[in-house]
């Protein structure tokens, strides 16, 4: 008869994804990660290979609920770049007093790393990657509805957008100006939006 894991893998890889995000990857110990996801280190081990393993599982969960988001903004929204604008909103204000940290777990695992864990860097540099390309997708479709300036670049917006984010957040979290930074996302979509006819 086949072993059966006696946990539910994705929750172990929520709850180890919150708490990477609000400790970091080398922030982390084995004994935080054993009392979050309620598993022992062997277990863990055996399941996810390594702490590395469990954090690149981590990483991706993040990925994919962030690209999540997204779409459900959009769906809500009933407009790529009016989506893209509440995803931005979302992310960088209303989430932030329920986030384990005000920063993105891709830039502070990009930031914390460094050459260290090369394998882990290249997985948070792949993963911010398809988050701009996610943004690309979105603006391009933006841009064929009309919503965009008519010479926008979707590439070149997208970069524009991430670079944004980071900066918003981190401004964000330096200032505590939650106006000012409502203000820079709409002079931001402002920028972005086709002239109204």
């Amino acid at each position: 008869m086949a072993n059966i894991a006696k946990y539910d893998r994705a929750d172990v890889i929520n709850k180890a994804m919150l708490l990477f995000w609000e400790k970091g990857f080398n922030g982390t110990s084995t004994r935080d990660l054993q009392q979050a996801v309620d598993m022992r280190p062997g277990s863990i081990y055996s399941a996810f290979g390594s702490k590395e393993g469990l954090f690149k599982e981590a990483l991706r969960c993040y990925s994919a609920n962030t690209y999540a988001l997204l779409q459900e903004k959009i769906q809500q929204q009933g407009s790529p770049l009016a989506g893209l604008q509440a995803f931005i909103y979302c992310v960088v204000v209303s989430n932030r007093s329920v986030a384990p940290s005000d920063m993105c777990l891709l830039v502070k695992a990009v930031a914390e790393l460094t050459d260290s864990s090369p394998e882990l860097l290249q997985e948070s540099q792949l993963l911010m990657k398809k988050g701009e390309q996610s943004f690309a997708r979105v603006l391009q479709e933006a841009h064929e509805q009309g919503e965009l300036f008519a010479n926008a670049d979707p590439q070149a917006l997208a970069k524009y957008i991430q670079v944004q984010m980071i900066g918003l957040r981190t401004y964000l979290r330096t200032s505590d100006d939650v106006a000012a930074v409502e203000k820079l996302i709409e002079d931001i979509f402002n920028m972005l939006k086709a002239p109204m006819v």
